[in-house]
C-alpha cells in the first residue's frame, strides 16, 4: 500500500569477497586505513546502515552516522539495534587495529547502555571505539556514541576473541 506519506530507500554495496581476501594480507590498522582511503569498498552493513569509518589509529576507531527516519522503531526513535551495531562495529574495528595480517576476531560479549534517545534531529553521530586491554587471545574494548554536541548517547564494553589461522 502506497500513500502520500510513503518513503523509499535503496542502497548498493560491493562484493565483500575481494576486500576480505585483501584483509588477510594486511595488518588490521593498514586494512582499515585503506578502507578509509577508499582503496576498498565499505562492508555491506556499513552501506545498509549509513556508517562511515573516519579514523583508525592503533587501538582506536571512529565512525560517523547521520541518524535518519529509516533507523526509527515503532516508538519514533532510532532503534537500539542501530546503536548496538554501531558500537559493536567501533569496538571490533578498534581491536582490529591491533592485529597482524591474517589474524581475525569475533565478539565474545557486548554490553550496551543506552543513555539518551537518538533521533533524526540528533545531528551527526560520532562513535569511538578504544582498546582497553590488548591481548593475544582476548581483547577488551569500550565504545561511546556522542551526538553533534558531544553528549554521550550510548556506551558499550566488549571482549573479543582473537582468531588465528
Amino acid at each position: 500500500m502506497t500513500d502520500s506519506t510513503s518513503r523509499t530507500r535503496t542502497f548498493e554495496w560491493a562484493d565483500p569477497g575481494p576486500p576480505l581476501a585483501a584483509s588477510r594480507e594486511l595488518d588490521g590498522l593498514s586494512y582499515l586505513r585503506a578502507l578509509i582511503a577508499g582503496e576498498f569498498p565499505p562492508p555491506p552493513i556499513a552501506r545498509l546502515l549509513d556508517f562511515t569509518m573516519v579514523a583508525a589509529e592503533p587501538g582506536e576507531a571512529v565512525f560517523e552516522c547521520e541518524p535518519r527516519e529509516f533507523h526509527y522503531n515503532v516508538l519514533g526513535v532510532v532503534h537500539g539495534g542501530v546503536a548496538c551495531t554501531l558500537l559493536d562495529t567501533v569496538v571490533g574495528c578498534a581491536a582490529h587495529t591491533t592485529l597482524p595480517a591474517g589474524v581475525g576476531y569475533t565478539s565474545i560479549d557486548l554490553s550496551v547502555s543506552y543513555l539518551r534517545p537518538i533521533l533524526a534531529t540528533s545531528g551527526l553521530l560520532r562513535a569511538r571505539g578504544r582498546v582497553v586491554k590488548g591481548g593475544s587471545r582476548v581483547i577488551f574494548a569500550e565504545g561511546v556514541i556522542e551526538d553533534a554536541s558531544g553528549t554521550p548517547l550510548a556506551t558499550a564494553t566488549s571482549s573479543l576473541l582473537v582468531i588465528r589461522p
